[in-house]
């Protein structure tokens, strides 16, 4: 038995077919194909994650991750990414009732916080390195790097997103492509949240016990 599909056209007052009401809105093709790009990148982080818990005690008799993670630090960086996680919901506030003082404001939180993370991100990496703890050195930190480091570089990327974002809302105001992109990149910022949650837990947790 075929089950057929319809749609209430508001101008007929009348149920129409799902093929005849016209292609969908550029909200719903955009949200879709960003999504398929989210949902590839957590596949990629996944390959990421797999590997390194197979790698994190390969450390070939150099320094393992309770010899080299600071975790007051990665305590610091945890809260400042949480905390741009939760301006940038506030900005997407700012954004839905139309507040150009309140987005501009709730961004530059989100921006503060996001660069106070990715240099602290840097330190740890610098501090590493300074002791011979670099990439090359064993897989436990080959694997690290090329995790975090790809975390940190889709946080850089984000930073300059949100920039992108706020010369188009001064430019433009808020029409209806700069919110559709301010949406993306608030899931994308959540997104690297969610990301982070996990790499605090397997890594800096997990990874430094006996």
């Amino acid at each position: 038995m075929s089950v057929a599909v319809a749609v209430y056209d508001s101008d007929q007052e009348a149920l129409v077919p799902a093929s005849e009401a016209g292609p969908a809105s550029k909200w719903i093709v955009a949200s879709y194909g960003f999504w398929i790009f989210l949902l590839s990148d957590i596949v990629m982080f996944s390959a990421l994650f797999a590997a390194y818990a197979v790698l994190h005690r390969a450390t070939a008799g150099g320094p393992a991750g309770r010899d080299l993670f600071n975790q007051a630090s990665v305590a610091l960086e945890t809260g400042c990414l949480l905390l741009s996680s939760y301006a940038c919901g506030l900005m997407s506030l700012a954004v839905s009732g139309r507040r150009f003082g309140a987005t501009y404001l709730a961004a530059l939180v989100t921006f503060v916080l996001g660069g106070g993370f990715l240099f602290l991100e840097l330190r740890e990496f610098a501090n590493m390195i300074a002791s011979g703890a670099t990439p090359e050195r064993s897989a436990f930190l080959s694997a690290f790097f090329t995790l975090v480091g790809c975390h940190g570089l889709h946080v850089l990327a984000g930073l300059f997103w949100l920039i992108t974002m706020m010369i188009q809302v001064v430019l433009w105001g808020f029409r209806d492509v700069v919110q559709r992109r301010l949406r993306c990149f608030s899931l994308f910022w959540h997104a690297l949240d969610i990301i982070w949650v996990g790499i605090f837990t397997v890594v800096y947790l997990i990874g430094v016990s006996p």
